[in-house]
């Protein structure tokens, strides 16, 4: 076991480095910045367009899902950038697949949302 604080200091510490990383992402990610004002949208609207709990949780957690995948994929590009600004196949790959996470969870929020809108209102 590594040393470090332990109880409600290592969960305080826990809590203040997301924050930054929260904090950073918006910063430095436009993308990130645009799909926070997507989920300021899209989540009180889930309350509207879902008519279950369970509808409702699927519809928050696909949002949500969007904002986890841009998360890992800004870490992926930094930690990447980190490196120099050299082109190599790797890195681009890498940055190419964490886009691809991106597009995915992208493809899954529009498949939960179009299902569950069509179940709703147009069925």
């Amino acid at each position: 076991m590594k040393p470090g604080k332990t109880g409600l200091a290592r969960i305080f510490d826990a809590f203040k480095y997301s924050m930054q990383g929260l904090k950073a992402t918006w910063q430095h990610e436009a993308a990130f910045r645009q799909e926070v004002v997507l989920a300021i949208v899209l989540i009180p609207l889930s309350f509207f367009v879902g008519h279950t709990t369970i509808e409702i949780i699927l519809l928050v957690f696909s949002v949500g899902l969007i904002l986890i995948c841009e998360l890992a994929n800004s870490a992926l590009e930094s930690a990447i950038d980190r490196f120099g600004g050299e082109i190599h196949e790797l890195s681009g790959r890498a940055k190419d697949i964490g886009s691809a996470m991106v597009l995915i969870s992208f493809l899954l929020t529009a498949f939960v949302w179009g299902m569950i809108i069509y179940q709703n209102f147009l069925s």
